[in-house]
């Protein structure tokens, strides 16, 4: 210890410097906390420096729904030095996301979104202003537009009859299907295909690996982008974690955009833009309003990829899960789809509007299920909101779970009921963020904007998992929650699995190039 102190030449002891530096961190602590407080919502008893991370137990949107419980539907945390504003009612979702939506346009950063969104160049977490206007915009019109989407269904349609296949070689062999492993290698397929289908197959297992990766990454918690004191010391090892797994990310688009530009070079045309080819032309164009970079386009599929995977293989799976453990309603479905679509071929995209119940039971699972439980905002300027006063760079936490399940809204609102979709006072509600007691993709200008993608091929996926095979399943399906950025199961679904229509329909998954 003196060798220490004599080395760095300090006046006083080691632990004399210890307790003067608490001393100061609890005052400075106590007077933060009481200039702020005068205005805020209630709050839970902070600790000095963590503040209320303490209280925060996966899975998170629970751990904020049961603070509500005593402290009300609408309270404040500090994580760190960090101001967080939790809103838990759709009224109060109504308040922030449509009545305040101008003030909270812009979402939190972290180390992690940082990273892998090439810093400010990528879509997702990028700040309101004219890149990201012209980046939704763009969205809406051409990456993900109606349009867009209706072109790039025979690449789902393909994917979707190997995932068919694949199970039924399984049956076939009296195996187990894991579920939870078809279901994310068809997601995964369908973006990265849709993305770039040039992509081979080497490619597209490496892009489903990274993007594993990247979701892990970003759903840990990390010292450093709470505690100021921790910046920069990566001492839970994320930082050299996310480095390499952005490194060979950014290598693998790289491949793919190069391969892109050698084939035009060449002159070799293909039928089916993807949306990497979408975006390259963009980027040419002098007369754009804002000339894309390589950057940006990588930042822009980096979150096609680890924000359309996991959501959409989540959301399968708990809809199926749901389907399996009420067999009144999986009955009724498979009824609807005996009798609309038949048995002698495969439910399509185009069969969705003639499937009600099929909608209703996927409005029921989003609603109890959303594959975001937390819709993340942060105020750029003070905004007073029921009463209170928000301060700018406040981060919101819409909680998507609890809105979802608004008892004021919801006749047993924790219960599975497809029904409630097709009569009664919310028969007419929809997903797409203008009923703010159903909000599975959010609300606002940061709303999902891959909701028109999602609402086509979730429900596909998952009616034709119904339609094509019966799951010997005994008891109930564990529906407990796992943790991580997209609210998923805990547990593989592992199941036995029969084929229902006999003979199987056609399954050729070369219907593409």
């Amino acid at each position: 210890m003196a060798n220490i102190q004599s080395h760095l030449n300090l006046p006083f002891s080691l632990p004399l410097l210890t307790i003067a530096f608490a001393t100061l961190s609890l005052i400075l602590f106590l007077l933060n906390q009481r200039r702020n407080s005068r205005h805020l919502p209630p709050s839970p008893p902070a600790l000095p420096v963590i503040g209320h991370l303490h209280l925060l137990r996966p899975p998170i949107h629970r751990a904020l729904d049961r603070l509500t419980t005593t402290y009300g539907p609408l309270l404040h945390l500090r994580f760190g030095s960090s101001l967080c504003i939790v809103a838990s009612t759709a009224d109060l979702a109504r308040e922030f996301l449509k009545t305040h939506d101008a003030v909270f346009t812009n979402r939190p950063s972290t180390a992690a979104s940082r990273q892998f969104a090439y810093n400010d160049f990528g879509f997702a977490f990028a700040p309101f202003g004219p890149y990201w206007r012209f980046m939704k915009r763009l969205c809406m019109s051409e990456l993900l537009g109606s349009q867009t989407v209706a072109e790039l269904r025979p690449v789902r349609n393909a994917e979707l009859r190997s995932m068919l296949k694949s199970i039924i070689d399984k049956a076939q062999r009296n195996e187990a299907v894991n579920l939870s492993k078809e279901i994310i290698t068809l997601t995964n397929n369908e973006v990265t295909k849709m993305a770039a289908s040039t992509a081979i197959g080497s490619e597209t297992a490496e892009a489903r690996e990274l993007v594993k990766q990247v979701a892990e990454i970003i759903g840990s918690f990390n010292l450093e982008d709470f505690i100021g004191i921790c910046r920069g010391m990566d001492l839970q090892g994320l930082g050299k974690r996310m480095q390499d797994v952005h490194s060979r990310f950014d290598r693998l688009l790289e491949g793919i955009m190069r391969g892109k530009e050698e084939e035009k070079r060449q002159g070799k045309k293909r039928d089916m833009k993807d949306l990497i080819d979408i975006l390259l032309e963009v980027a040419a164009d002098d007369k754009a309003e804002i000339k894309l970079s390589r950057e940006n386009i990588k930042g822009f599929i980096m979150d096609l990829f680890t924000a359309g995977t996991d959501s959409s293989a989540a959301t399968i799976e708990w809809a199926l899960a749901e389907l399996i453990n009420h067999p009144d309603a999986l009955q009724k479905l498979r009824d609807e789809l005996d009798r609309v679509v038949g048995k002698d071929r495969l439910v399509e995209e185009t069969d969705l509007p003639n499937l009600p119940y099929l909608n209703a039971a996927m409005k029921e699972a989003m609603r109890l299920h959303p594959a975001a439980t937390i819709s993340h905002r942060q105020s750029i300027k003070e905004v007073t909101v029921n009463g209170y006063t928000i301060p700018s760079d406040t981060t919101l936490f819409v909680n998507l779970w609890s809105v979802n399940r608004d008892p004021k809204y919801w006749v047993e609102p924790n219960e599975f009921k497809p029904e409630r979709f097709l009569e009664g006072p919310t028969a007419g509600l929809d997903v797409r963020g203008l009923n703010f007691q159903l909000l599975p993709f959010g609300s606002g200008r940061r709303g999902c904007p891959g909701m028109t993608l999602a609402m086509q091929a979730v429900p596909v996926a998952v009616a034709a998992l119904v339609q094509c095979f019966d799951w010997n399943v005994k008891g109930k399906v564990d529906m407990e929650e796992g943790i991580g950025l997209v609210s998923a199961r805990a547990r593989q679904l592992v199941l036995p699995v029969v084929p229902r229509l006999q003979p199987f329909p056609a399954t050729d998954d070369s219907s593409y190039s």
